[in-house]
């Protein structure tokens, strides 16, 4: 047995038996702000950071960043600020 777990508590939880699961509620339903979220969705900003834009750019320079893998947005966002930045150096 662990430090965390007792007698108590395995005495205190139910069986998992086929009734419980039957009679178990949806988590949407039982823990709405638990569950509000779907995976991979943000939750609300603070304040806004990004804008979303519409750009068309070379295929080839799509295909490089997209290369890298995910955060290829960020990658491209992080160059055109340090290449703006390097021009506004004096």
């Amino acid at each position: 047995m662990s430090d965390r777990e007792t007698e108590t508590d395995r005495d205190e939880a139910p069986e998992l038996d086929e009734e419980w699961f039957k009679n178990a509620g949806k988590a949407s339903e039982v823990l709405p702000d638990l569950v509000a979220r779907a995976r991979g969705q943000r939750g609300p900003q603070k304040a806004a950071t990004k804008e979303r834009v519409t750009i068309r750019l070379d295929v080839d320079v799509l295909e490089i960043y997209r290369a890298g893998g995910r955060g290829w947005q960020t990658r491209l966002n992080d160059d055109l600020r340090a290449l703006k930045e390097k021009e506004m150096a004096p």
